[in-house]
């Protein structure tokens, strides 16, 4: 065994990956991500300790979540930006633990006394590789703690890519960010017991809602609510840039540094959603998407044939036969060895992003792979500016059921459960998604009951907060004292941590009897498994037959 990584929903027998990830990740890459991640339990122990003495600094916080932002699955593939980031998270932890020993010093105390090891050990770069095989996921030995602080973990990855989106368009929330520090430093607390665990994973469910309405909120009022649209899928015929990814803000930037330049933008895969804000469609060069999910990158972006632009996850690593590379460029918390990395903002300045420009305009047009629509922008402003015949149509009963089928899409074979369900589904069902789960139906034809579509996709995975807005406003309008009384499902697909935070968001909201899948989390121990089963009804997917029968009945 040379490496232990069990956060996505591909890990090998759904176990973990041992030897090499299923994602591509190498060992040496996996276990520098371990040993970040373990310096940033340190530096978050020491925080929580400087904040009970009222010291915080923001920019900690900031820091801590863009690191953790980069071990996600698929978005920093670049062993000398993580390396980087171990040395800073180390000066860091060490420049305020000699701060927080003064201070206590000066009162005649200990604070550091009996200190975790994650705030103690010293490394050199040199001695990174060796050192980070000790200090991973399994140097926790009862597997029940162990699963309850990764899943701790990676509600916080989840959590710290939202916050860092909100950051960008600079809406903060000090609660959140003292929040991330506190329940990092409880993953390497040896005096919390199983119960004190499971309160901090679902405080992690209560911080990911607070997030999410934050980046709602940042979205909106940066560029106003999405509205319903319909996304142009052909293609024009000057060059184009292709944006994959999450960030809002690096897509604004780049529209206006486009702008008169000869060149198209498109959206790909979780930033098809771009096309639905009203500031966004004042730009004509803006075309609309091109091609689907992240998994099927290596094809879209060959056949794009212009520079492709990555904001955040997810990258797939590039085979032999691929030739996009050097047209390819990373931005934020993303990187991949050979393409070349838009730095950050400098204080009161936008990114810099000529040199992708410039190459874009010296490619051919994309090839043009698909044409039509797709019909998207029902969040929760839009959809609730209608509720009144929504609840009409339900009271009519033409409106029989929500299914809520939000989340990730994947790789697996066994991902077509969720076209097969969208098309099975009844026709009096509507669903609700959000996410890249989306590609496996929004282009279906499924029609519509009285005008509304009967897929409402709300947009990015983060957007899945809109969901659960529309549904507690539906039991406001029903009058009903419980969400689980509405007619509604969930089938949700997931693959990484931003969708661990969302589902432990839902938890938290209340919801019960979700169904995910294609499989259980594997990071969750059978006894963490069972108390999560009988306390919220969590199932995992079957059949589709079975599922669409349980669905049906309301179960």
């Amino acid at each position: 065994m040379s490496m232990y990584c069990y956060q996505c929903q591909e890990t090998a027998r759904n176990l973990g990956c041992t030897m090499r990830g299923v994602c591509g990740k190498p060992d040496t890459l996996a276990n520098k991500m371990d040993l970040l991640i373990y310096a940033l339990r340190g530096l978050s122990w020491v925080s929580r300790k400087l904040i009970a003495e009222g010291y915080y600094y923001p920019a900690d916080s900031l820091f801590i979540m863009q690191s953790l932002f980069k071990t996600i699955t698929n978005a920093n593939w670049s062993e000398e930006d993580i390396t980087t980031s171990i040395t800073n998270a180390l000066s860091l932890r060490n420049k305020r633990r000699e701060e927080l020993i003064a201070k206590c010093k000066a009162k005649g105390t200990d604070c550091c006394k009996e200190c975790p090891e994650a705030v103690t050990f010293e490394v050199n770069p040199e001695q990174y590789d060796e050192f980070a095989t000790k200090v991973g996921v399994l140097r926790t030995k009862n597997e029940d703690v162990r699963s309850l602080r990764e899943t701790i973990t990676y509600g916080l990855k989840g959590i710290s890519a939202y916050a860092d989106h909100a950051a960008m368009l600079n809406y903060q929330d000090d609660d959140v960010n003292k929040f991330m520090m506190e329940a990092l430093a409880s993953t390497i607390d040896d005096n919390l017991n199983a119960d004190q665990l499971v309160a901090m994973v679902l405080k992690t469910g209560e911080y990911a809602v607070k997030t999410m309405a934050l980046l709602d909120k940042a979205n909106t009022e940066s560029y106003g609510h999405p509205e319903p649209t319909k996304v142009n899928l052909g293609v024009g015929t000057n060059p184009g840039i292709l944006v994959s990814g999450h960030d809002l803000k690096d897509f604004e930037e780049l529209l206006i540094q486009t702008e008169g330049k000869g060149v198209d933008i498109y959206t790909h895969s979780e930033m098809l959603p771009a096309n639905y804000y009203p500031a966004f469609k004042k730009f004509k060069h803006l075309k609309g998407n091109y091609g689907s999910s992240w998994w099927h990158q290596l094809e879209d972006f060959e056949n794009f044939n212009g520079a492709i632009l990555m904001t955040t996850n997810c990258i797939v690593p590039l085979r032999k036969e691929n030739t996009y590379l050097n047209r390819m460029f990373t931005t934020g918390m993303t990187g991949y060895p050979g393409a070349r990395h838009i730095p950050d903002r400098e204080d009161g300045k936008t990114k810099d992003f000529s040199e992708l420009i410039a190459v874009a305009q010296k490619c051919p047009a994309p090839k043009e792979i698909e044409t039509g629509f797709i019909t998207g922008g029902f969040a929760h402003n839009t959809v609730m500016s209608v509720a009144g015949k929504v609840v009409d149509l339900i009271k009519q009963g033409k409106i029989k059921r929500f299914v809520v089928m939000a989340g990730c899409d994947g790789r697996m074979p066994s991902r077509k459960y969720f076209t097969e369900i969208a098309q099975g589904l009844p026709k009096d069902n509507i669903i609700l998604t959000a996410g890249c789960a989306k590609y496996r139906y929004i282009k279906l034809d499924l029609g519509d009951i009285e005008g509304i579509p009967r897929v409402l996709d709300a947009g990015q995975c983060n957007d899945s907060y809109s969901l659960a807005v529309i549904a507690l406003k539906l039991k406001e309008a029903f009058g009903l004292e419980d969400v689980n009384q509405l007619p509604l499902s969930f089938d949700i697909a997931w693959y990484e941590q931003k969708a661990v935070a969302v589902l432990l968001a839902l938890l938290y909201l209340g919801f019960k009897n979700l169904r995910i899948g294609p499989t259980l989390p594997g990071f969750l121990s059978p006894n963490v498994a069972k108390v999560i089963i009988d306390t919220f009804g969590l199932q995992k997917t079957d059949e589709v037959l079975t599922d669409l029968e349980a669905i049906a009945s309301g179960k």
